[in-house]
């Protein structure tokens, strides 16, 4: 398990909920504001369903576990799902209105972006009427794909996108959320396969870890592994998909190495409670 420097979380701090209660109890009441929570599995696992529930969970009012706040989404893999967004928000009005969406395809646009958020998160009356308490990321690793060739620059830049994106969610008490590829792990290769397989993770019946290695492994403050362990043939469409699929807390300093089973649905993702 990777060491990491500092521990922000407290046991009293804000929850936001994951808009299910079987989630929620599995992460101690919900994704905790004040610092970065990162969601990795590989494609089609959930992570961008529940993104968007996580979207919708913070324009909830404070009685359901939401923030009454407005969200800003910025996708590095466009496009914004936006059909998916309404069919989770089961006829809610106007879900967009406390959704801002941005898209970043470089590392050097992404830091140009969040640059300019300090200002809208430091504005009293935002445009959407609400403070912004939800900043997710659509996925990280894109940005730094291309960039693979020069490992020195590109773990420079990981520390500076972690530095910033701990940095808001500490001054403006956001929960941050990154979601995160993993790539196959092969058993005989090179040390730098395994750099984040603690736990020896896998999904759809191959070894895999979380991309982006140990640097920045080191840079969030929980890792939540999500995976498949058996082909439903549905994918992330919400379609179905009731069974083959886990949420794993790989790491966090106020949770145990625990996990449960979830399902997607048309009306969302779902935890599915441990039979007494």
């Amino acid at each position: 398990m990777p060491m990491r420097a500092e521990n922000p979380l407290h046991l009293s701090a804000e929850k936001l909920s994951l808009g299910c209660p079987v989630l929620d109890r599995l992460l101690g009441g919900g994704a905790p504001c004040g610092f970065v929570t990162e969601l990795s599995g590989e494609a089609a696992s959930g992570k961008t369903q529940l993104c968007l529930q996580l979207l919708l969970s913070a324009a909830a009012p404070r009685s359901s576990g939401g923030l009454s706040a407005a969200s800003l989404f910025i996708s590095s893999e466009p496009p914004f799902p936006l059909r998916r967004l309404l069919s989770l928000s089961s006829g809610a009005a106007a879900p967009l209105d406390h959704i801002l969406v941005s898209t970043a395809f470089s590392f050097k646009d992404l830091l140009n972006l969040l640059k300019h958020v300090d200002a809208l998160l430091s504005l009293v009356r935002p445009p959407s009427g609400r403070p912004i308490r939800l900043l997710v990321l659509d996925s990280a690793a894109a940005i730094f794909r291309a960039d693979s060739d020069d490992a020195r620059r590109r773990s420079s830049e990981i520390f500076t996108l972690a530095a910033k994106l701990k940095e808001q969610a500490r001054k403006f008490n956001l929960a941050v959320i990154v979601t995160n590829h993993v790539v196959d792990v092969f058993d005989g290769g090179s040390s730098d396969q395994h750099i984040g397989n603690y736990l020896n993770l896998s999904s759809s019946w191959r070894k895999v870890c979380p991309a982006m290695g140990l640097a920045w492994a080191n840079c969030v403050n929980m890792r939540l592994f999500l995976s498949r362990t058996a082909e439903d043939g549905n994918g992330d469409s919400g379609t179905g998909g009731s069974f083959g699929r886990k949420l794993q807390v790989v790491f966090a300093p106020h949770l145990p190495e625990t996990s449960c089973e979830f399902m997607i649905r048309r009306e969302g993702v779902f935890g599915v409670a441990t039979q007494a």
